[in-house]
């Protein structure tokens, strides 16, 4: 009898690892087809096997999933997004192809243009932010001068916060331009960038499954210009009512977009007009599974797993517990000397986890997004003050040295 297979495209250094355990909890064999295995480490596990292929091309995807059935069962296909916004799409055309259990591929492609999301979003009355599209220099002016500044300014496809800046004012607004159309920002497509209004007010954050609300977060930032998450929670601190209109609105939005077939991710801001849709993401975010079970006692990714597989999945929530992840995030670019602090950090009661993603002599270039971050900490207890407060402990354990890149002198 063939072994069952559940195949992966692409990688996540949060979420891989996650969904390579649940697998084979689950029985099934992990097989992860991407386009440059060995910058997944997880993927050295015992058990799993790593296939190199272009993940852009369909047609490969297709003859090596075909190949792939003369020895294993194919149980079902997911995969990730990464900086790679189209593999969701590829991965419901994969599931279309070989009739799995999968999410419609046209929906998900609609949603991945931010551009398309936010008509769609509009015409369904959902509230969003003012927005443009702007192809040149001359439009992302004139449509900051429309909407008014401050402005935030992003590409229309992409992912991690990759590209987008806050423009407080014209030399902001010029300089950001300059940089997504002068050849430094990598685009997947033609260059096309969304000039939005700033929603100013605190962030949340809408995980579902199929049309469950499971949990909403909040989450802190850096410095701006920049969207680097500083720090997320586990239940967000809302009343029942905000909650409910946070509720309404994500399904609206699932409504609007024809999703509703696994995970989606919501971005909001609480705004004097209460709850405004930032971004709609049709996949699990990096590191909300591991929150959402240390929080409520459910397994997004196994439930997620037994979904792509055609089995019946439990959302049930086991309790109610108070979960923050920090961002272990450089103040400068340079050479790591020294990272240190994680056993002693993770000896404090309360704390679950601490990662260091990088080893010293590392070269730090700081890009402004989700890339930027370090490591991280997680804690949990049964309320708020008492997770911050073992946090900051955790936290204040750890330190690090940066030489700063020599400067060149004339």
């Amino acid at each position: 009898m063939a072994k069952r297979a559940l195949i992966m495209v692409g990688g996540s250094r949060g979420n891989g690892p996650l969904y390579i355990q649940a697998a084979q909890r689950l029985g099934l064999h992990p097989i992860t087809l991407a386009a440059d295995p060995t910058q997944y480490d997880y993927l050295a596990t015992k058990g799993t096997e790593a296939i190199c292929i272009d993940t852009n091309n369909l047609d490969a995807l297709i003859h090596e999933c075909s190949r792939l059935r003369a020895t294993y069962d194919i149980a079902g296909i997911t995969g990730f997004a990464g900086f790679d916004e189209s593999i969701p799409v590829t991965v419901g055309k994969l599931c279309r192809h070989f009739d799995l259990p999968g999410p419609n591929p046209a929906p998900v492609e609609r949603c991945c243009d931010k551009f398309t999301q936010r008509q769609l979003l509009a015409e369904a009355g959902v509230p969003i932010p003012a927005y443009r599209l702007a192809a040149h220099a001359t439009e992302v002016e004139s449509s900051a001068a429309e909407i008014g500044l401050p402005v935030i300014v992003k590409p229309a496809m992409g992912c991690g916060s990759s590209g987008v800046r806050l423009c407080r004012n014209v030399d902001e607004l010029a300089e950001h331009t300059t940089y997504l159309l002068g050849g430094k920002h990598v685009w997947r497509s033609s260059p096309r960038i969304l000039v939005e209004e700033f929603a100013q007010g605190p962030w949340y954050g809408a995980n579902i499954m199929g049309n469950e609300v499971i949990g909403v977060s909040t989450a802190e930032f850096g410095p701006p210009p920049h969207f680097v998450y500083r720090e997320f929670t586990y239940p967000a601190p809302l009343s029942d009512d905000e909650h409910e209109r946070i509720a309404d609105v994500s399904l609206s939005c699932l409504r609007a977009l024809g999703l509703g077939w696994g995970p989606t991710g919501i971005e909001f801001r609480w705004t004097k007009r209460g709850p405004v849709v930032i971004e709609v993401n049709p996949r699990l975010g990096v590191g909300d599974p591991k929150l959402i079970r240390l929080a409520y006692g459910v397994n997004l990714v196994t439930e997620h797993i037994k979904l792509v597989i055609g089995e019946q999945w439990d959302l049930r929530k086991r309790h109610s517990q108070t979960v923050s992840w920090r961002n272990l995030v450089p103040d400068r670019d340079g050479i790591l000397d020294w990272i240190d602090g994680d056993r002693q950090a993770a000896a404090v009661p309360g704390v679950v986890d601490v990662k260091f993603y990088i080893e010293p002599k590392t070269p730090i270039v700081r890009k402004g997004d989700v890339r930027d971050s370090m490591g991280y900490v997680i804690a949990v207890s049964p309320n708020r003050a008492e997770t911050e407060a073992i946090l900051q402990r955790a936290v204040d354990l750890i330190s690090w040295s940066i030489t700063p890149f020599p400067t060149l002198r004339e």
